[in-house]
């Protein structure tokens, strides 16, 4: 049985038993933790009969909705900087915030070959396009400008940038063909931390700030019982353990 697999059995085994009364629980969650989202939720809802709705996007677009009075409990942020913004604007509840995942950004490309274990294919004419998430609304977006930037490459690519409105659009873009490389999340092209296809290079965390990702109970939900054992979840080690199965660092 997969190690996650058995994180999750093990939870099955600690958590209490289903409740007398099913609630929902919203949550906001960056587009780039779609797939471990989907597997912890489904975990959760089978070990405690709540129902968990989750809405993907950049983390920008949620903040937006969630200031606009959408009807959230949960915000699973792709940064650290947008819930503590929740909390000092009064929409998030304080002490609530916590580090659920420390993403980390890959140059990839559907074709074998393509992409050198160094990115020094940046440096080069070999693609016409590059994909990369709104860097005004997806932190992994403004996590690739630096890395352009640094590697002193901001002119020479500008013209080849396709600006995505969040990861999930720019891996659809470099999956269909429509860019031939692009900056995505590696939890969306690995599978036990190396890339399961195409071409890949993992790049290095210091060439870009942290993709520090932190969730926090917004404040119309501060009664809300299940928005809090989700979150306990969350932060459990059968939750971590799905959560580094997907290529991520938890802390």
């Amino acid at each position: 049985m997969p190690l996650c697999c058995r994180a999750l059995a093990l939870f099955a085994l600690l958590i209490s038993s289903p409740s007398l009364w099913a609630a929902e629980i919203r949550l906001a969650v960056a587009a780039n933790f779609s797939a471990p989202m989907r597997t912890l939720a489904q975990a959760f809802e089978r070990n405690t009969g709540h129902k968990v709705i989750v809405a993907l996007g950049a983390t920008g677009q949620l903040y937006a909705q969630i200031k606009n009075g959408a009807p959230f409990d949960v915000m699973l942020a792709a940064d650290d900087e947008t819930p503590k913004k929740l909390e000092a604007e009064g929409l998030g509840v304080p002490g609530s915030r916590a580090t659920y995942a420390i993403g980390r950004l890959v140059l990839w490309s559907k074709r074998e070959g393509l992409i050198d274990a160094k990115g020094e294919i940046l440096k080069t004419d070999r693609f016409d396009r590059i994909a990369i998430a709104n860097p005004k609304l997806a932190p992994y977006g403004a996590a690739a400008v630096e890395v352009i930037d640094r590697l002193g490459l901001t002119q020479a690519i500008r013209p080849k940038i396709v600006e995505a409105t969040n990861i999930t659009q720019a891996h659809q873009f470099v999956a269909s063909g429509n860019a031939a490389i692009g900056f995505v999340a590696l939890a969306q092209v690995a599978e036990g931390g190396a890339i399961k296809e195409g071409s890949g290079w993992i790049v290095p965390e210091s060439f870009h700030s942290p993709i520090q990702q932190d969730l926090i109970l917004l404040a119309r939900s501060k009664e809300h019982p299940a928005a809090r054992q989700l979150i306990e979840f969350l932060r459990s080690d059968a939750a971590k353990s799905v959560i580094r199965s997907y290529g991520y660092t938890v802390p």
